[in-house]
């Protein structure tokens, strides 16, 4: 019965040589291949720089004139354009503008990211039951994994700054668009397909005309998920240099500033359902439209 009780502590040493092998092993790479990592982010450092450079720079009436008429736009609804000026005019009145809009500018790019990225992997999984097998899993980690963890590898490859926030920002926000996507392509009616394929479609007609079209309500829920993910995980990143309302968040955190902590935050929730009532209601728009057009 000796080896119930040795047992674990030969396993704890085991693994603890195992812990230290990888880790040294992760520093290794990093300092090998760190700068060269770095330099490949460098487009998308220009892109969200520029980004944010434009949110900030630009004279605010211009920018809610905008976002106004994106919303407008999207929704074709007064209450959802009248909603979001009046909470960029209040965020204005609370000189939290700057910051709002680097997180605006963080969100727009971090959704741009995740969008080119996902939209082709869900493509992929619609087409493979192997694939799918294999992807959710990963998806299954990727989103019940801590916040706080997708920190460390990123800070230790990238260092701190906007770019290793924004891949990890991207990371956590990402899973939702990427099953959504698939989930809305696998949905199509197989009538419909069949009758795309008499027509003689290749595979490449057949997704633009018949499954994207049809499956974007359920791609655009996908979107939304991944806006407000994105979102979450501002305060999060604001821990390795992101800059906006998550750093004011941070700071009244570790100060105790009540009133600082509570106007930024009910600045992170006025752009979270911004976001949320124009996303939802272009999504909504399509699929009325589509069921129009089908009906």
């Amino acid at each position: 019965m000796d080896w119930l009780y040795r047992f674990p502590h030969m396993n704890d040493s085991t693994l603890t040589a195992l812990k230290k092998s990888i880790d040294e092993g992760f520093r290794a790479f990093t300092r090998a291949y760190g700068d060269t990592i770095e330099s490949f982010f460098d487009p998308l450092q220009y892109f969200l720089i520029q980004s944010e450079r434009f949110m900030t720079t630009t004279p605010w009436p211009i920018i809610i004139a905008l976002i106004a008429a994106i919303a407008w736009f999207a929704s074709r609804s007064w209450k959802i354009v009248a909603s979001a000026i009046i909470t960029l005019l209040l965020i204005g009145f609370f000189d939290m503008w700057t910051d709002t809009m680097k997180t605006v500018s963080m969100i727009f790019v971090c959704t741009v990211l995740s969008i080119a990225i996902g939209i082709p992997i869900g493509i992929l999984m619609s087409r493979s039951d192997r694939l799918q097998s294999l992807v959710n899993p990963v998806l299954d980690v990727m989103q019940t994994m801590p916040s706080f963890v997708y920190l460390i590898p990123v800070v230790m490859l990238l260092g701190i700054g906007r770019v290793p926030g924004l891949i990890a920002v991207v990371i956590y926000a990402i899973p939702p668009i990427i099953r959504l996507t698939n989930l809305g392509i696998r949905l199509v009616d197989k009538d419909v397909l069949e009758a795309a394929d008499a027509f003689g479609s290749s595979n490449w007609q057949r997704l633009k005309n018949v499954q994207m079209p049809l499956a974007l309500p359920t791609i655009m829920a996908g979107i939304n998920q991944t806006i407000m993910m994105a979102l979450a995980m501002v305060v999060i990143a604001s821990m390795i240099g992101v800059q906006g309302l998550g750093q004011p968040v941070l700071k009244a955190i570790a100060n105790q500033y009540f009133t600082l902590g509570i106007f930024n935050g009910l600045a992170i929730v006025g752009i979270a359902i911004i976001f949320d009532r124009v996303s939802q209601a272009y999504g909504k728009r399509l699929q009325k439209h589509l069921e129009t057009v089908h009906g």
